[in-house]
Order: structure tokens, then C-alpha cells, then sequence
């Protein structure tokens, strides 16, 4: 089977990319690198309906949807070992801090699939709700309380050896 040039060049460009929203979706290298190739697999059969559409978008969705259909699988299956492969690393452009990569572990998987949407992809709710295949209220309704329980993750940024500032009201 001949490649087509112009998938390549989409692949390369966007790969870096969809590997990040894969990382946000999974918290996990290899299935990050898994869903990314499965991404890429869908997209290029329909390579020739795609190409003058916009492609990236529908790999995104894809993607999102891919990994909603993974999370319903790993639901229904018995986990009967731990593997510890060595995972494959993910190249991040901005590093994540500990605290919320732990927090992030601790989203439901929907929950993270909007939060990731929302602050990866900068999505509005009805386009996350779109991608995510469900109404505007439950993507909403996810979105909030993953961020809810991100707040309550994060380190408190008050440091109590520097004292309150004073409002100046009317100065």
C-alpha cells in the first residue's frame, strides 16, 4: 500500500500535538503512544474525504472518542496483573507539576476527558460536549467538577511569612 505524501506531512505535523492530548487523556505513555496510532490508523483511511477539511479537528475527535470507547472496555475487563513495562516517554513542552499529575490520576475518566478538552484543546463546553458525545449539561457538569476537585488538589499559594497586602481604597 503507497503512502500518500500529503498524510505523511499531516502526520508529522500533527503528531507532537495529538501524542500531548493523548498524554491528558490517558495520564499514561504507552496508551498515549496506542491511541495516537489508532488515531492516526482512522484518520488515514479516510484520508481522501479529509484532506481538504480539516483534518487536525476530526483526529481530535477521534481521538476523544477512541479513548471513551477504551475507558468502557478497561471498565468491563478484570485487570488480572499489574504490568510494569517501561513506558515510553512522552516529550512534554511544558512539564507537569507532581501534585497535578496526581490530581489529574484522580479525575474520573470523563471528568479528565473535559478537563483535558478544556484547557489542552481550549474548547468552549458545547464543543467538548461534541467530542465527547454527550449533552451540553453533562459536559458540563463533568468539566465542573473536575476542576472542582483539581482546586482542591492544588498547593495553597498563600505563604504565611509574607504579610496580607492592604487595600488601599480611594487612593
Amino acid at each position: 500500500m503507497r503512502q500518500d505524501p500529503e498524510f505523511a506531512e499531516f502526520a508529522d505535523a500533527q503528531t507532537r500535538r495529538l501524542l500531548g492530548l493523548a498524554y491528558a487523556l490517558t495520564g499514561n505513555p504507552h496508551d498515549a503512544w496506542d491511541l495516537l496510532q489508532e488515531t492516526l490508523v482512522r484518520v488515514g483511511v479516510r484520508w481522501q474525504r479529509l484532506r481538504h477539511e480539516q483534518p487536525g479537528a476530526y483526529a481530535r475527535t477521534v481521538m476523544t472518542r477512541l479513548n471513551i470507547d477504551r475507558l468502557r472496555r478497561l471498565r468491563r475487563e478484570i485487570p488480572t496483573f499489574a504490568s510494569k513495562d517501561r513506558a515510553v516517554p512522552v516529550i512534554e513542552e511544558t512539564p507537569v507539576d507532581p501534585w497535578l499529575a496526581d490530581a489529574l490520576a484522580g479525575l474520573t475518566p470523563r471528568q479528565r476527558t473535559a478537563v483535558a478538552l478544556r484547557f489542552v484543546e481550549d474548547l468552549d463546553v458545547a464543543s467538548i460536549a461534541g467530542r465527547m458525545n454527550c449533552s451540553v449539561g453533562t459536559a458540563k457538569s463533568h468539566l465542573s467538577r473536575g476542576i472542582a476537585q483539581l482546586r482542591q488538589a492544588a498547593p495553597s499559594t498563600h505563604d504565611p511569612n509574607v504579610p496580607e497586602q492592604e487595600t488601599t481604597h480611594g487612593r
